[in-house]
């Protein structure tokens, strides 16, 4: 069968813009595969792999114009949302060429030999290194910070090991640009181009995973799509690391002493958090849980008005703005479910945010109303309204996992402790204030959580996220001449290390 073409499409009219590409076929999957393993080789040298980054960093804030222009166009996220993503995207591309020159992530530590013990200890030399080339699934919600310049890409070329992306259909011009800037700030330190490779079409994707030259992948997108993907890793010959991050519900608990606190403030700050971006965000809090009473109804006012303020929104694609309104619509037909503020489609191209209610005690065993507990993507949450805080950590039991949870309680409410104890189980990033959308490209952060939040247990934000991509080798009794300079006595590059367990003082 002819492989398609790949359209550009505007998702502010549902029209096609441009043909920008034509589906890969299994051999150019191949081919691509196969050049990035031969491509392994040269990203061993650290210093040149940092110095790649920081000018695939500097082309891509040259191109800034060009960039924003055509993610705009694909996904009508808007100049300035997208102007933030680029800058998060190329600061996370200079953080990890930081991290590389540093050499942390290689996770050094020798001991030496010691024949007093019993038993004796040999010389032990312990570091880490690349699993080889990484197949990167790029997110529709994030066209820069995760598709292709994005987070799983920058750590894994920092880590030393090739990429293959494969494009997401709703942005695939955006795709052909940073790829091709990625692969000009590669030639221009004499690395081969095949460090990262593009590939378009969904057979593509699943070819990609099951190739035997591709060590690892990583995946942000829906349950469905990366359940499959996680599936395929696991059923090759040789299984292989699949992060994914899939899909999260992000629970919010409100205590009663909160509400009655700041109402109004915690209402107007639900509504920015969960209609930012159209509620496109993985982040997004897709359940509240808010006390029954005066102060609770004074939330839930806080929230119609402000949400009421916003106009409709253009989703990332005309698939995800169907899925949204028939999921709302089969929510908010189900029994004791109110719409204060109805969600739904906003016009023939865009859709108008809202929420919904449900009493808490409907969410305590398993029914109809489990529908309200899976994610919804888009500019919707549920608001469940509990009686009793024994009712809101009975609907915790029953939560997946998630990125994210949150707790709003007042300062020293005796209650909180508890609440945060049931919450920490459930996400990888847990809030106290705040709101989960947003999430920092910091070294202690972590992007990740229990499944269907995530497919295993590491971050895929933050500096951390290179650790993905490598492995542990110990040399044992091996002569120095044959071991990496960071495993030599003399610490020549000045890697941070442990040294018969304490931190080397060569550092």
């Amino acid at each position: 069968m002819a492989a398609e073409p790949v359209w550009s499409v505007d998702p502010r009219t549902g029209k096609p813009r441009e043909q920008v590409a034509i589906e890969a076929t299994a051999a150019e999957v191949d081919r691509a595969v196969r050049a990035a393993h031969a491509a392994l080789p040269a990203l061993a040298d650290r210093p040149v792999r940092a110095a790649f980054l920081r000018t695939a960093a500097d082309l891509l804030d040259g191109a800034r114009a060009h960039v924003i222009e055509a993610a705009d166009a694909e996904t009508a996220l808007g100049p300035t949302r997208l102007t933030g993503e680029l800058a998060r995207t190329t600061a996370q591309l200079r953080a990890f060429a930081d991290a590389v020159e540093e050499g942390a992530h290689l996770d050094v530590r020798i001991d030496h030999a010691d024949p007093a013990r019993t038993p004796p200890w040999p010389d032990l030399r312990r570091w880490k290194v690349p699993l080889g080339v990484v197949a990167v699934y790029s997110a529709g919600n994030f066209p820069l910070a995760f598709s292709v310049p994005g987070g799983d890409t920058a750590s894994a070329l920092a880590a030393g090991c090739p990429v293959v992306v494969k494009a997401h259909p709703d942005h695939p011009a955006t795709s052909e640009l940073c790829a091709s800037v990625l692969r000009r700030a590669a030639a221009r330190h004499g690395l081969p181009e095949d460090v990262v490779s593009l590939v378009h079409g969904f057979a593509a994707g699943v070819e990609l995973v099951r190739h035997p030259l591709v060590s690892a992948a990583g995946f942000t997108g829906s349950v469905r799509g990366g359940r499959a993907l996680y599936d395929a890793a696991c059923a090759r010959p040789v299984p292989i690391p699949f992060h994914g991050e899939l899909g999260s519900l992000n629970p919010v608990v409100v205590t009663g002493a909160a509400a009655e606190e700041r109402a109004a403030e915690l209402g107007a700050g639900l509504a920015g958090s969960m209609t930012l971006g159209a509620g496109q965000f993985c982040t997004k809090p897709g359940l509240v849980l808010v006390p029954d009473g005066e102060a609770g109804e004074q939330l839930l006012k806080s929230l119609a008005d402000a949400v009421s303020q916003g106009e409709p929104a253009v989703m990332l694609d005309h698939r995800m703005r169907d899925a949204f309104v028939e999921g709302v619509r089969e929510r908010a037909a189900l029994p004791d479910v109110a719409a204060p503020v109805t969600p739904g489609a906003g016009g023939e191209h865009t859709v108008s945010a809202g929420f919904l209610t449900v009493p808490a005690a409907r969410l305590t065993r398993a029914g109809r109303h489990d529908a309200l507990l899976e994610e919804c993507f888009g500019p919707v949450t549920v608001v469940a309204r509990y009686a009793s805080r024994e009712e809101a950590l009975a609907v915790l039991a029953r939560l997946p996992g998630n990125l994210t949870a949150t707790l709003h309680a007042a300062d020293g409410e005796p209650g909180a402790p508890e609440l945060l104890a049931a919450l920490t189980p459930l996400a990888g990033r847990v809030l106290v204030g705040g709101w989960p959308t947003g999430v920092a490209v910091a070294p202690a952060q972590h992007h990740g959580g229990p499944y269907p939040a995530a497919t295993s247990t590491a971050t895929s934000v933050g500096i951390t996220a290179i650790e993905r991509w490598l492995r542990p080798v110990t040399y044992q009794s091996t002569p120095e001449s044959l071991l990496p300079p960071e495993l030599h006595d003399a610490n020549p590059l000045r890697v941070p290390r442990r040294v018969n367990g304490v931190p080397d003082p060569a550092r």
